[in-house]
């Protein structure tokens, strides 16, 4: 056994607790956690490590708020360019079909809201389809691990 130093040191109620449940849960002593969590803080290359770990998670954040970002601008645009073209080629209907017609839309909007469920239920996107089918090499974009590719730059 090699000779330890003994230090007395104060923390926060909150870290004395959270201490001691990862102490119990893990079967350790606390001395062993602090110990190894100071060896961790002080070695040369930890706080580099946690950087460059820090780093890249902003990073992979970064790109996908990006691609929110974009996602939701190409709706946005998709939905007023439909709602424009759509104001421009309806024609007004007399009064003696507003009836039938409100009928006739309640019952395609609730075919719509079925096909919409049915979609998401099973995983399917749109907007994935219609990528993959103009950009297949660029499939990549829509993988849930949004770690860059060798040939992809990271941001």
């Amino acid at each position: 056994m090699t000779p330890r130093d003994r230090l007395t040191v104060f923390v926060e109620p909150d870290h004395a607790r959270r201490l001691a449940q990862l102490s119990t849960q893990k079967g350790v002593s606390k001395s062993a956690i602090v110990a190894a969590a100071l060896a961790s803080y002080l070695s040369p290359d930890g706080g580099d490590r946690r950087e460059a770990a820090l780093t890249l998670r902003l990073d992979r954040m970064v790109r996908l708020y990006d691609r929110l970002e974009r996602d939701q601008t190409i709706l946005i645009e998709t939905v007023a360019l439909f709602i424009r073209h759509y104001l421009t080629v309806s024609t007004p209907l007399a009064a003696a079909h507003q009836e039938a017609a409100l009928a006739q839309g309640r019952q395609r909007f609730s075919q719509f809201v079925d096909q919409l469920s049915r979609r998401l239920a099973q995983g399917k996107s749109l907007v994935k389809e219609v990528h993959q089918e103009l950009f297949p090499d660029q499939s990549r974009f829509f993988n849930a691990n949004d770690a860059p590719t060798p040939s992809e730059p990271a941001s």
